[in-house]
């Protein structure tokens, strides 16, 4: 089999897990590939040569986006001299779409293949990036089914291939097991914290959280409370948020499935966690809080109700939202309790997840990633 060099490029830390899965399923079909790119541990335990480090891509919102321009002007302008260096027969980009848009055209430009693999968020902030995908990407891989058909119906070639989550949401200890081993009670309302996987999520988020858990707590006095952590975030990040709470939630590092597992509730901020949530089946309560100006750019661009993408993909909403000011502690305390104590409620929520979990189409994405992904590079 001739060999073939990819470039491949994914910002954040969801993106390194997807792309290193994407990566070792490419390998499968053919060893004699050659991948290198922007990415983190998870790309590089794959065997991607990484050129660039995502530990301070990470960013969310406007302003900071803003404060780090000179680092993505960097990395933009490396890039640029790699794909004249090393000429690959494809650019693989992973979500990120601020910067992976942007070298997107200058690839094109080169007259590089560009293929997308997990659509940026276009049905979310209007169809003004579509025209930039018609013209810039050759091939769209989808994770979401509607995705497929908002894409075609523009022109763009896309291809959906299930989302990547239906073959990792799993725990990996039995109920009972991570009971005993928190310490936790068997017949108390179990309710788990998930801030977010970047710095800035976790500051606004958690403390937030934490309170809402002190109000519950005056009414449910055998409610336990689990926070999950990220093991790539500094454990002094969660410590000071929690020193000041009068709320010390039990803890487990980098078992997002384990935590669900043992949890009645998930408090969780919106992104892809709300759907890891929905394959385990977990009632839940969404929120989020940004920067003011960030909060105010976004509201005037999101074209859509609901920005929980587990409601997105259900249509409509089937879980509690609470935004910027109403992510308050009473509000999120009163929706949890709400739920909590309607077990018809809860079971509803539970068929409605399930209806989602179905729409996530089959276990096999990356599979059929790289196949679409072989394919197309072995035409050149």
């Amino acid at each position: 089999m001739t060999k073939k060099r990819v470039m491949i490029i994914a910002g954040e830390p969801s993106g390194d897990m997807q792309a290193s899965h994407l990566v070792k399923s490419l390998r499968a079909i053919n060893n004699h590939i050659e991948i290198f790119g922007v990415g983190g541990e998870k790309m590089k335990q794959s065997g991607v040569e990484i050129v660039y480090d995502i530990g301070g891509l990470a960013v969310v919102g406007f302003v900071e986006v803003i404060k780090h321009l000179r680092t993505f002007k960097k990395l933009f302008e490396r890039l640029c001299s790699l794909l004249e260096t090393k000429k690959p027969d494809a650019v693989v980009l992973v979500d990120y779409p601020g910067f992976n848009l942007r070298f997107a055209r200058y690839a094109k430009s080169k007259n590089i293949p560009v293929i997308y693999y997990i659509s940026p968020q276009v049905w979310a902030w209007g169809k003004d990036r579509l025209f930039e995908i018609k013209k810039y990407v050759d091939k769209m891989i989808v994770v979401f089914g509607f995705e497929e058909e908002l894409y075609k119906d523009f022109g763009i070639k896309a291809g959906f291939v299930g989302h990547p989550f239906l073959d990792i949401v799993r725990p990996g200890r039995k109920k009972e097991e991570l009971i005993r081993a928190l310490h936790l009670s068997h017949h108390s309302a179990k309710i788990s914290l998930f801030p977010g996987s970047r710095e800035k999520e976790i500051e606004c988020h958690l403390p937030v959280m934490l309170e809402a858990c002190r109000l519950i707590k005056e009414k449910l006095p055998d409610a336990e409370f689990i926070l999950s952590r990220c093991k790539e975030m500094d454990r002094a990040i969660y410590n000071k948020i929690i020193s000041s709470s009068k709320i010390k939630p039990h803890s487990l590092e980098n078992s997002p499935y384990d935590v669900m597992e043992i949890s009645d509730m998930v408090i969780v901020s919106s992104g892809s966690a709300t759907l890891e949530t929905a394959i385990m089946e977990k009632p839940m309560v969404i929120i989020y809080k940004t920067s003011m100006i960030t909060w105010l750019l976004a509201r005037s661009m999101v074209k859509i109700p609901d920005i929980g993408l587990v409601n997105v993909v259900a249509g409509k909403r089937i879980v509690p939202e609470l935004i910027q000011f109403d992510a308050n502690a009473v509000k999120i305390a009163k929706e949890c309790l709400e739920i909590l104590n309607d077990k018809k409620r809860q079971e509803n929520i539970k068929r409605e997840l399930k209806k989602v979990k179905e729409k996530l189409g089959e276990q096999g994405a990356a599979e059929r990633a790289a196949h679409i992904i072989q394919k197309f590079i072995s035409s050149r």
